[in-house]
């Protein structure tokens, strides 16, 4: 299989949002599970597709300092608020590089949106350089996330609240309530939505899945950027469409207290639904 190159390039998906990726591949999230995320990762689907290895995480570089004020120029004239980090990778493998990175592109006028799954936790040293600057740290988690994975998550989400925006990024599913495991994920799911700051992402799984096959989740057809997918939808009225239309865009429209609140009850809840 081909290996990702490691030289750093800004691009543009069909949805129209512009990404960056510090880091391409995912050699955290495809050791957790064989097809990455809930066995069903977009991303690494996409690099089998086109041949490339999605096990390896390849750190990507500038290669010269025109290098370097040609992405920051680039980024600085496209017509969306925000550019994003985490699209093919997570930033979260090497948070140093990352870091040098966004040194580099927070001169940018737009707003940084990290996606991210904490495969690495940041130091407190790493969270510093986070404050005061224009970047929003998407964490994403969803009810099909194992209970270690789930606590993780919720603990960084709530920890960088003092340092930049931090929003909950669930990917969620229309559980089958009259499943025992269904509807008991469905109780974990209610608890993350209750979160302040939160996004709904509509969940994307094939017929072969094992929480399809298993009738934990609910499938319909769906138009998702004008194409027709299977997907399990929790809201009817969540948005799939172009992001250049999306009201909340990654968190950039989405207002963050930034403040770090203790919430125990939480984790603790999640801990009594764990079988």
């Amino acid at each position: 299989m081909k290996t990702y190159s490691n030289i750093i390039t800004l691009s543009r998906n069909s949805r129209e949002v512009y990404i960056l990726d510090t880091i391409v591949g995912c050699s955290s999230g495809m050791e957790n599970e064989i097809g990455g995320c809930y066995n069903d990762c977009y991303a690494a689907k996409s690099a089998k597709i086109y041949g490339y290895d999605f096990t390896k995480s390849i750190l990507r570089h500038f290669k010269s300092e025109k290098h370097k004020r040609d992405i920051v120029n680039q980024i600085s004239k496209i017509r969306m608020p925000f550019v994003r980090i985490g699209g093919s990778g997570d930033p979260s493998e090497n948070w140093d590089h990352t870091i040098s990175i966004l040194k580099v592109i927070s001169r940018c006028n737009k707003e940084i949106i990290i996606i991210t799954r904490h495969w690495t936790i940041l130091t407190g040293e790493q969270l510093k350089y986070f404050r005061g600057l224009n970047i929003c740290i998407n964490t994403s988690i969803s009810a099909l996330d194992k209970p270690e994975m789930l606590s993780r998550c919720l603990a960084q989400y709530q920890r960088i609240k003092k340092f930049c925006k931090s929003v909950l990024r669930i990917v969620s599913c229309d559980f089958n309530l009259n499943n025992e495991t269904g509807s008991r994920l469905a109780k974990i799911q209610d608890a993350l939505f209750k979160n302040e700051s939160v996004l709904d992402t509509v969940f994307r799984p094939s017929k072969t899945n094992k929480f399809v096959t298993e009738s934990i989740i609910n499938i319909k057809q769906e138009v998702f950027n004008g194409k027709k997918t299977i997907a399990s939808k929790l809201k009817r009225k969540t948005y799939m469409g172009k992001c250049s239309n999306c009201l909340e865009m990654c968190g950039v429209n989405i207002k963050s207290a930034n403040q770090y609140v203790e919430r125990p009850g939480l984790v603790n809840q999640l801990a009594l639904f764990k079988k």
